[in-house]
């Protein structure tokens, strides 16, 4: 099984370091090659993602995927920038469908900023649409708008195609748990939304055994800090899905715990934690490596048909959590506190 394994930039090579020693405490069949890329490829080719990369990335049955992001490229052009890389590889590779669980472990329950009884059992997914929406709209730019000075534009546009594709990825995950799917637009206002709605509802006449709601994105946000358990899978736009996947992750306790799947219509996918680069905190050993080895249960289970593996790494993980391993961002009176290493080394005694 090939794995094309991308640290990217900040901390991204330090908690990818962690995933691959459970990876291979695992003694799987695996064959992993690295390449760089983000700002680490630019340093080094100019590319964010170098010809190499991308060619490794196509060839790979998994990619793993650390982290891009570097603040001495934010005022670069805009082709030259680290996020370029991510984009482009959803793009070139077909990478569509987004899944984003949250869940709260017990161990957790009162890391979150919400009450325990709100948070306590969570387990949602959110599954968002990755190569459509504003993101990759056409017309898009800056241009001089005469006594008004400069103005900005993007396109936000969705065929009907797309919407119909990653509502099926919706369904058929929510056919896996409990059967309930919200889609998330806002129908009210935007014509992309109204068009959204349809296809929606068109295609879930082929789940009748799934339960389908609407709610407007503003709702669906003010509903997470609510009653977040009342959702089982969330489906929704590019926009829309990076906005709420980022708050419902908070509603864990931290966003360093939760990892990420990017699927194309085969289940090839791109694995990754949904926190970013953190170069405030890059080289001192201080980031949280469980989203990136989560992220790597998930290549397991979705990509690499080992669900068995993937299930002994989300206990492993558990188990370390429940026996009060804590990194900064977790950290609490009473728990254990430790660094990437350490927390690292935690998950592979109990694995």
């Amino acid at each position: 099984m090939r794995v094309a394994v991308l640290p990217g930039d900040g901390i991204g090579p330090e908690i990818m370091a962690q995933a691959l020693a459970v990876l291979q405490r695992l003694a799987l069949p695996l064959e992993l090659a690295e390449a760089p890329v983000g700002g680490a490829a630019v340093e080094q080719t100019g590319d964010p993602l170098p010809e190499r990369t991308l060619a490794l990335a196509r060839e790979a049955d998994a990619i793993l995927f650390g982290a891009v992001g570097d603040p001495r490229y934010d005022t670069a052009p805009r082709e030259k920038r680290p996020e370029q890389a991510i984009l482009g590889l959803r793009k070139a590779l077909g990478f569509f469908a987004n899944l984003r669980p949250a869940r709260v472990h017990d161990a957790l329950a009162d890391s979150s900023t919400l009450k325990r009884e709100v948070v306590a059992g969570l387990d949602l997914l959110i599954v968002r649409e990755l190569t459509g929406d504003i993101y990759f709209g056409e017309p898009r730019g800056v241009r001089d708008a005469g006594r008004l000075g400069r103005e900005g534009f993007d396109t936000m546009r969705y065929s009907e195609a797309e919407v119909r594709r990653i509502a099926r990825v919706a369904f058929e995950a929510a056919r896996k748990r409990r059967r309930r799917v919200c889609s998330v637009d806002k129908a009210n206002v935007l014509e992309t939304s109204r068009l959204w709605r349809e296809v929606v509802s068109d295609e879930a006449k082929r789940f009748p055994d799934i339960e389908l709601s609407h709610l407007y994105v503003d709702n669906c946000a003010m509903q997470l800090v609510r009653a977040p358990k009342q959702f089982d899978v969330i489906v929704t736009g590019n926009l829309f899905g990076d906005i709420l996947s980022d708050e419902a992750a908070m509603l864990t306790g931290s966003i360093g715990m939760l990892p990420s799947a990017s699927l194309d219509e085969r289940g090839k996918g791109l694995y990754e934690p949904i926190h970013g680069s953190a170069p405030d905190i890059a080289g001192r050993g201080v980031a949280n490596p469980l989203a990136m080895i989560l992220s790597a249960a998930m290549m397991l289970r979705h990509s690499l048909g080992q669900p068995e593996a993937a299930e002994r790494i989300e206990r492993a993980v558990a188990k370390t959590l429940a026996d009060g391993y804590r990194t900064a961002d977790l950290y609490t009176e009473g728990t254990r506190r430790v660094g990437t290493e350490e927390m690292g080394r935690a998950v592979l005694e109990r694995l």
